[in-house]
């Protein structure tokens, strides 16, 4: 009897994780900063740290529930999130802030303030395979002041089926003054469509 109890449970288990559904969001995160697993991406050129990570539609209502899980608010609200998709852009040279490393250069400093508050929807592109290209819908660029150990971006495109039918999206960074040159990354669409929730209520 113990051992059939012991196979249920690896089998719950098992069935748990391939329908991509956690029940806590630090379990989600920790799934979805691991790089295998197709939604965290990692590059670093020119002594520049970039990575993006894809944020599903269930982190943003999280936030937004606080104690109010029944299933009506949840869909409410998973409506309003899901006709979006979030991606968290991250640069960093020697372990700070992309600001850090030009403050000793007013001009240069006070460009690139400039760039991360108001003009990353110019430079970060997303392009299908044959080169269509889906306009940002907004970004958020929180200021740390030095309290970060990264400049994080928050990247908003509008969830239009027709970019995600292919196999996959390319999300392109231009050169931001550090010498990198374009910093392409490749995102599987398998991954969007079927990004992983959370268990919301008992």
């Amino acid at each position: 009897m113990a051992g059939r109890l012991w196979f249920c449970g690896i089998l719950c288990l098992l069935t748990a994780c391939s329908s991509g559904t956690f029940d806590t969001e630090e379990s989600l995160l920790a799934y979805i900063r691991e790089e295998e697993n197709g939604y965290m991406h990692h590059k670093k050129v020119k002594g520049v740290d970039f990575s993006l990570l894809y944020k599903p539609t269930d982190l943003l209502v999280n936030q937004e529930l606080y104690d109010k899980t029944d299933s009506r608010t949840v869909d409410s609200l998973r409506k309003k999130y899901g006709k979006y998709m979030y991606f968290i852009l991250s640069m960093s040279k020697n372990d700070q802030e992309l600001l850090n490393n030009v403050a000793g250069d007013r001009g240069r400093f006070g460009g690139m303030v400039n760039e991360l508050a108001f003009g990353m929807d110019r430079k970060v592109h997303l392009y299908t395979p044959e080169k269509d290209t889906l306009p940002m819908a907004d970004f958020i660029y929180p200021r740390m002041y030095g309290m970060s150990r990264s400049t994080d971006i928050m990247l908003v495109y509008p969830r239009k089926e027709k970019y995600l039918n292919d196999d996959y999206i390319n999300i392109i960074v231009e050169d931001l003054g550090f010498y990198t040159g374009e910093v392409k990354f490749k995102v599987l669409t398998e991954n969007i469509n079927n990004e992983p929730s959370l268990k919301f209520g008992s």
